[in-house]
């Protein structure tokens, strides 16, 4: 147990590194590939990779007490008493990774970006109510950058993306 709780002070402190808070967003992208080229292993591999992403640059040596903030915030929301309501709402990270992946993986592309946009939105929204004022800024940048490079690539992607042939026509004019 000591080992864990090591391992989960190490994370945290790691989490304290802003470029985690930029990458995180990202991970939709090959979420979303994955699904669009109906791949669960690339999918699943995604998911491991954006839950890890947390630790994965060093802890900063001075983290800003915006960030500070922003994380004992959601601390404190985590480790606090766990009712049906805030169930139900952690409930809606796994919902919509369903929802998006489940978009992506019948083609559906418009819904596709309409739910990555409400899963980052959400989010915002989530951390405007639960943390204080220094807290969401220091998160609402890493998001709203994450999501317009999303969207932007999307968009790019839809423009560019090769379409399949047209089917012969038949029959004499």
């Amino acid at each position: 147990m000591e080992t864990l709780q090591s391992f989960l002070e190490w994370a945290w402190a790691r989490h304290h590194n802003v470029l985690s808070w930029y990458i995180r967003p990202l991970f939709l992208i090959p979420f979303c590939y994955f699904a669009y080229r109906r791949s669960g292993p690339g999918m699943a591999t995604t998911v491991v990779a954006l839950m890890t992403s947390m630790f994965w640059f060093p802890a900063p040596s001075n983290p800003s007490p915006a960030v500070i903030a922003a994380l004992e915030a959601e601390r404190a929301y985590l480790l606090g008493e766990w009712t049906w309501g805030k169930i139900l709402l952690a409930m809606i990270v796994p919902l919509t990774f369903i929802a998006l992946g489940a978009a992506f993986w019948q083609r559906s592309l418009l819904l596709g970006l309409v739910v990555v946009n409400g899963m980052v939105l959400t989010k915002v929204v989530w951390t405007s109510v639960f943390f204080d004022q220094a807290g969401f800024h220091a998160h609402l940048l890493p998001a709203l950058t994450g999501l317009a490079i999303f969207d932007t690539l999307f968009i790019v992607w839809i423009r560019f993306r090769k379409k399949p042939p047209k089917p012969a026509e038949t029959g004499s004019p």
